[in-house]
């Protein structure tokens, strides 16, 4: 096996060819074999790099979870304000019609609560704000009358976060955008939700 990145003088930024080869590497191990499986001489193999240069990357295997999860789930930020909530469903059922994201995602449905540092990690680099941004989209739709005032935002927030997991261990990887949107419209209606039209 050949290193293909060499030595860097100070200031040159890394190849971020190799960079995409680490990271997919480890999405593609972890959605066939599970957590257990990604280990850096592993990934590196899957790569086509040594192992060093993984090290150089992520000096310990939960850094370079964290940041394959980030990658292969697209992970940006969220927006600075709260997104309408119909929005935000389009948005997750654009994601959902992904099969790779799909499969990705219901691996760490099953694999986050056996691997507890893997979990805290992955809350506090991406999950946690993603939490925090759905919370205020529900209460922007609250306080907009689309919710009755004595609704429970975080049993709402529950059921939607779970409709998303029944839908991945229900329905098939071929589920188009659009169904995955229906679907997820019709468990927010049955929250008491009284919505707009349907996001084209």
């Amino acid at each position: 096996m050949v290193d293909a990145e060499p030595e860097r003088p100070p200031g040159r930024p890394r190849s971020a060819d190799i960079d995409a080869a680490v990271l997919t590497a480890a999405v593609d191990l972890l959605i066939e074999r599970g957590v257990d499986a990604v280990t850096i001489e592993q990934v590196a193999r899957r790569a086509g790099v040594t192992r060093a240069t993984v090290y150089r990357r992520f000096p310990d295997k939960i850094r370079l979870l964290v940041a394959a999860l980030g990658a292969g789930q697209d992970a940006s930020p969220p927006p600075p304000e709260p997104v309408d909530i119909e929005q935000m469903l389009a948005i997750w059922a654009r994601h959902l019609a992904l099969p790779r994201l799909r499969k990705l995602t219901r691996r760490l449905m099953t694999s986050l609560h056996d691997h507890p540092a893997l979990r805290e990690a992955y809350w506090n680099a991406s999950i946690r704000r993603r939490e925090e941004a759905i919370r205020a989209s529900l209460e922007h739709a609250r306080d907009h009358g689309r919710f009755p005032p004595s609704a429970d935002l975080g049993v709402i927030q529950t059921i939607l976060t779970g409709a998303v997991g029944t839908h991945l261990t229900t329905q098939p990887d071929t589920s188009s955008e659009d169904e995955i949107r229906d679907f997820l419209l019709a468990v927010l209606h049955q929250t008491g939700y009284r919505g707009g039209e349907r996001p084209a």
